[in-house]
């Protein structure tokens, strides 16, 4: 109960700070990573059981998955042992080894980044042509070094083991003009389905990009989000921002 009332408390003191209205969610417990997009959220808990948003249900997908994203290429998920796979027809088919972390929020392709912190990327043939073992296709290498990315509308953003935060222009077939480096420090960032951008840094402090339009998808600066608690992942779509804090909360916020 007192645990209860101190996260209620905080709560509060969220909504009157900084305008944005979070509650708990109190159907799923120890959450790992979470990914939204157009109208669709997925997660893992720390038992890296994978689930899919139904209203307000959560429904267990099969497998065991510690990362999982949803966009407009699919439903794609990584495996404790670094497998990655497409969600196809009820079932997981697996596509590659060696995977880190991988985001489907790009105009139906896929950004990877590998064990060694080289990314790649699946075309929007690659991707969506991808149905299970007989389909031949192969991803392409990008430059740099990234452990954490995720694109929308107006770009990719990444980072690197450094928490350098990175910008690239993608388009469905991966054809790229490399990255810019933006400023700042993120240890994770994800890019909704509107072009927001919403990261977390070292400290599990929660910071959103301003200013992104299609004519300046660089934006213009960080504004904080205070959380007055660490978090470990954050994701938006439609409107609704998702964190996952390191005590193992998760909560919805709206403004």
């Amino acid at each position: 109960m007192r645990a209860t009332a101190a996260v209620l408390l905080v709560l509060c003191l969220l909504t009157i700070s900084h305008a944005w209205d979070c509650q708990i969610v109190v159907a799923i417990k120890n959450l790992m990573q979470i990914d939204a997009g157009l109208g669709q959220v997925v997660a893992t808990d720390t038992s890296q059981i994978p689930y899919y948003l139904v209203g307000d249900e959560w429904i267990r997908l099969p497998g065991s998955m510690r990362h999982i994203t949803v966009g407009p290429a699919g439903i794609w998920g990584v495996s404790n042992g670094n497998l990655m796979f497409k969600y196809v027809a009820g079932n997981w088919v697996q596509f590659a080894t060696g995977v880190n972390q991988l985001d489907a929020g790009g105009d139906e392709f896929v950004v990877v980044a590998n064990m060694d912190y080289v990314p790649g990327c699946l075309s929007r043939s690659a991707s969506l042509g991808f149905m299970g073992a007989d389909s031949s296709l192969r991803g392409i290498r990008l430059p740099g070094a990234v452990k954490y990315s995720s694109c929308g509308p107006f770009g990719c953003w990444a980072v690197n083991k450094n928490d350098d935060i990175f910008l690239m222009s993608l388009n469905q077939d991966c054809q790229n003009n490399g990255w810019s480096h933006i400023d700042g420090k993120l240890f994770m960032i994800e890019v909704a389905t509107d072009g927001s951008v919403f990261g977390v840094n070292s400290a599990g402090q929660v910071y959103t990009r301003d200013g992104i339009t299609a004519s300046k998808p660089e934006g213009t600066g960080w504004s904080n989000v205070p959380m007055y608690m660490p978090m470990k992942h954050v994701t938006y779509d439609l409107g609704r921002l998702w964190v996952i804090s390191n005590s193992g909360f998760t909560m919805v916020c709206t403004h």
